[in-house]
């Protein structure tokens, strides 16, 4: 067992009143137990599976299915085929209140998007005209335009920009905005991961900046009556709920949103509806999730062209789809 540190036992009483659910928190990511792996189908999930299934959770869409601990899905070759995309339960938890939004949306731009997560599961419950997705930075453009490949995403465009820049070439012309903001990343912890100084203030207060900054290019991007869905993987309050709290202050014509599936979820940290998936629950790493929309007035700007600064973009499915009925049962 590793022994939390004074930062991490003083966190957890910031976090929770009682003492029993502090304890359950710590064990769960300084005693880590193997949580069930997540994969996102791009078409209907082919039946019978070619995996052991969990029963779904409540807030889990029908194309995304829960594994028995140990199933090594990413060495399936319906993975290599693009069948599928392996994830934690939490990134799907993070995305839930996309469901709820008018489904065909002209554009959708998701500002922080390697690995290609969010960015899948946007494409896949949104199904948008068009999908922006933009990396600011370069080393991990690879991994984002390899997964986007592999599942055959389209029609999207990659670029790398920082987030002001997008802001700026993109004012006010996307229906759905996403930031899966860059973070501490505590909930590292609860997949036996490492998590250097995540419990740190100054480590806190480094990313609560950035994330500021970012949430701030983000707003330009959404035209009215549009949506911005901020969501991390960590469990601070300063990167959460005080974040949350500065935007709307900051953007009152941005309205947070409930989300009805994720009632049972609301966090208990903040009086705007914002929801949070703890580790304890073993129902995935960990999530912090809210929705805004845009309720000013205005016009939204026309999307102007965009090839010439893409880094790479896909417009047709040039692949053909895999065949999910001659998927094998299991693949060690």
């Amino acid at each position: 067992m590793v022994k939390p540190s004074r930062l991490a036992l003083n966190y957890a009483e910031r976090l929770f009143e009682a003492a029993a659910e502090r304890e359950r928190f710590l064990a769960a990511l300084f005693v880590p137990q193997p949580l069930p792996p997540a994969i996102l189908w791009r078409q209907d999930p082919p039946t019978p599976s070619p995996f052991p299934v969990l029963p779904p959770l409540p807030w889990q869409p029908p194309w995304v299915s829960r594994l028995a601990v140990g199933t090594r899905a990413g060495q399936h070759p319906l993975h290599q085929a693009g069948a599928y995309y392996c994830l934690d339960s939490s990134s799907v938890f993070a995305a839930v209140p996309l469901l709820s939004l008018p489904p065909s949306p002209k554009l959708v731009i998701d500002v922080c998007a390697a690995p290609g997560g969010k960015s899948l599961l946007a494409w896949r419950a949104l199904k948008p005209n068009y999908l922006l997705c933009n990396e600011a930075i370069p080393k991990r453009l690879g991994m984002l335009i390899s997964n986007l490949k592999r599942c055959r995403v389209h029609p999207v465009g990659v670029t790398c920009c920082d987030s002001a820049d997008l802001a700026a070439t993109l004012p006010q012309t996307a229906e759905v905005v996403i930031v899966d903001a860059p973070c501490s990343g505590q909930s590292l912890l609860a997949k036996s991961q490492t998590a250097e100084g995540c419990f740190h203030p100054l480590t806190l207060r480094h990313n609560q900046r950035r994330q500021k900054r970012i949430l701030a290019a983000a707003a330009a991007l959404v035209r009215p009556q549009g949506w911005l869905l901020y969501s991390t993987c960590t469990f601070s309050r300063e990167e959460n709920e005080e974040v949350a709290k500065w935007f709307s202050a900051k953007y009152p014509q941005f309205i947070p949103q409930t989300v009805p599936q994720l009632a049972a979820y609301r966090s208990h940290l903040s009086e705007l509806p914002c929801y949070r998936l703890w580790p304890q629950q073993q129902e995935g790493a960990g999530a912090f999730t809210i929705l805004w929309q845009h309720q000013g007035e205005g016009e939204p700007t026309p999307i102007p062209e965009l090839s010439n600064w893409l880094c790479w973009q896909a417009t047709t499915d040039a692949v053909e789809a895999a065949d999910l009925s001659a998927a094998s049962a299991d693949n060690p």
